[in-house]
């Protein structure tokens, strides 16, 4: 009786649907119940806007979060959320084709969907940031309220500025908003997005020190870290090497912060999974 028993349960493993995507837009409501928070408990978002970018393009804060998402979830066993597109840009909106959402509203959205995605059964809210200024600090103060209203851990990350020492490694000097480095991983995800022959030296500026000077719009769309590096370049292997670089670092951030909340029994309770239809 316990052989057959057994028997049957296997049978009915090797039956339930395979997972058919790890991206929530794709999701059938009925996947995803199966899903979350059963088997997977960890989401990533993709946060950026839409600014100018020098010879990359206008979405380039969007492409590259997203992109990274897409690369680490196997290695966390998450899910990825649809981007949040549209952002506090900041200094650069006088630039065609930039957006710029105002901070009061950008709040109220983000608010509702880092509440949805903890009500939807996530105990981990992962934001990747592509876009930072203000945004950052908006995103960190949302996430704070969220997470301790929720009961839910929230980590939210800027991949440049996180990965600023594998950019060190792989270029060998610092980058920039648009430079060499931000130019790279965006050649690394879709070449056709890079712009070779729109490229002159005019289009950059060192980033002013503290208490020098600011000016709006900023001068031109490609803002250096430091004077003398990051200028943009174009080297198809380093821009790969970057990319796999970047994955690897955020991935080990991820996974070991998601790792210290566990051993610290943060938010351990059991979530109900998704809301029931109302």
């Amino acid at each position: 009786m316990v052989h057959r028993l057994a028997a049957i349960l296997f049978l009915a493993v090797l039956t339930l649907p395979a997972q058919s995507t790890r991206e929530l837009n794709d999701l059938n409501w009925m996947e995803y119940r199966r899903l979350v928070p059963a088997q997977i408990q960890t989401v990533l978002l993709p946060t950026g806007t839409v600014e100018a970018h020098g010879v990359i393009n206008n979405g380039a804060d969007n492409t590259a979060p997203l992109a990274l998402a897409r690369a680490m979830a196997p290695k966390l066993n998450a899910l990825v959320a649809p981007p949040l597109n549209y952002g506090v840009t900041g200094s650069l909106d006088g630039y065609a084709g930039t957006f710029q959402i105002s901070e009061a509203a950008y709040r109220a959205f983000v608010t509702d969907i880092f509440t949805g995605l903890a009500r939807n059964g996530f105990r981990n809210i992962i934001v990747i940031n592509g876009h930072g200024g203000p945004q950052t600090a908006i995103l960190n103060d949302i996430a704070e309220k969220v997470g301790r209203e929720q009961r839910v851990r929230m980590l939210v990350s800027n991949w440049w500025a996180i990965c600023s020492d594998v950019t060190l490694k792989v270029f060998g000097e610092d980058g920039g908003h648009a430079g060499w480095n931000e130019t790279a991983f965006i050649q690394a995800i879709d070449e056709k997005l890079v712009h070779p022959e729109l490229y002159s030296k005019e289009l950059e500026t060192p980033r002013p020190a503290a208490g020098t000077w600011a000016a709006y719009p900023f001068p031109t769309p490609v803002i250096l870290y430091q004077p003398g590096q990051g200028s943009v370049r174009f080297d198809k292997a380093k821009a790969s090497v970057y990319f796999q670089a970047v994955v690897e670092r955020m991935a080990d951030l991820v996974k070991g912060i998601i790792e210290k909340w566990d051993r610290a029994g943060l938010y351990q309770d059991v979530r109900s999974g998704a809301l029931p239809p109302r």
